[in-house]
């Protein structure tokens, strides 16, 4: 019987790597090959962010300051939206470009932090010092350009309880990990800011490390029951929205199209208005 050398050469490997040993090569269900290996851990489900839209904060859990006074939260909470993240300082990574991104997009709000809103922000990690924070709200100052806000700039620590409460607030959740050297001292947390009303609820929630100016004004304009703002800022609210599973405020094409078709019908009117009038005689 003959063979052609090719084919009967590939059947002869199938049937060698079909009668091989498992103990050659073997892979484990738990450590998945291709694209599925390149999924992230499991406990990363458990460091995400849950919406609390209108959730109180607990104005009366207390932390400390850059100074190391021991304060209420609720005392950064009286006439003005408050811009919050939730960080820890020791992180070399993911949060100083939260802390980043805040900064420059309050800078192109063209707001100013004591006149329409203040910054709180406030680490998740008890190990954290009064000297961690003054450190990291001098960075932060530095990146918004304004040394003059300082005293509306606030960088605390806190207490586990203290932080478990506003963690749970604001739906920020955050996992203990191990670090490169395996010690448990890192978090996985997700990148976020949030606005905060003048009496203490849960605004809106501002995902990801750069974070639009546009989006941030109108989040601050909105926390304050739009005693801030210009006319054009209420015109653009009303023809963005915000989508909370974005993070994001979009445009609302209906409410545009509605504009242009009150526009073009008040244009249309005076055309009809000018065609109408008749003209006046003159005297010669």
């Amino acid at each position: 019987m003959n063979f052609r050398r090719p084919s009967f050469c590939l059947v002869l490997a199938a049937l060698v790597l079909c009668l091989a040993p498992a103990s050659a090569q073997s892979y484990s269900a738990e450590k998945p090959l291709g694209a599925t290996a390149q999924q992230p851990p499991a406990y990363l489900k458990n460091a995400g962010i849950d919406q609390r839209l209108n959730s109180t904060l607990p104005l009366g859990d207390h932390f400390l300051d850059e100074a190391g006074r021991d304060v209420p939260l609720g005392k950064y909470f009286s006439s003005r939206p408050v811009v919050l993240a939730l960080v820890y300082y020791h992180c070399g990574l993911l949060c100083p470009q939260v802390l980043h991104g805040m900064a420059e997009a309050l800078r192109g709000t063209r707001f100013k932090a004591g006149d329409q809103y203040d910054v709180l922000v406030a680490s998740f990690d008890p190990a954290d010092t009064t000297a961690d924070s003054v450190e990291a709200k001098q960075h932060f100052l530095a990146t918004l350009g304004d040394g003059g806000t300082a005293n509306n700039v606030h960088f605390l620590t806190g207490p586990q309880q203290s932080i478990r409460d506003l963690a749970q607030a604001t739906g920020f959740h955050y996992v203990r990990v191990p670090g490169p050297d395996g010690k448990m001292d890192q978090f996985a947390h997700s990148s976020v800011i949030m606005i905060a009303t003048p009496d203490g609820r849960m605004s809106k929630y501002l995902s990801g490390i750069s974070y639009p100016s546009r989006d941030l004004r109108l989040a601050i304009i909105e926390a304050s029951n739009h005693r801030i703002g210009t006319l054009s800022d209420l015109v653009l609210m009303y023809c963005c929205n915000y989508v909370p599973s974005k993070g994001r405020y979009t445009v609302a094409i209906l409410r545009v199209m509605a504009l242009a078709g009150m526009a073009s019908l008040v244009a249309l009117a005076g055309l009809f208005f000018l065609l109408s009038r008749k003209p006046k005689n003159r005297a010669a």
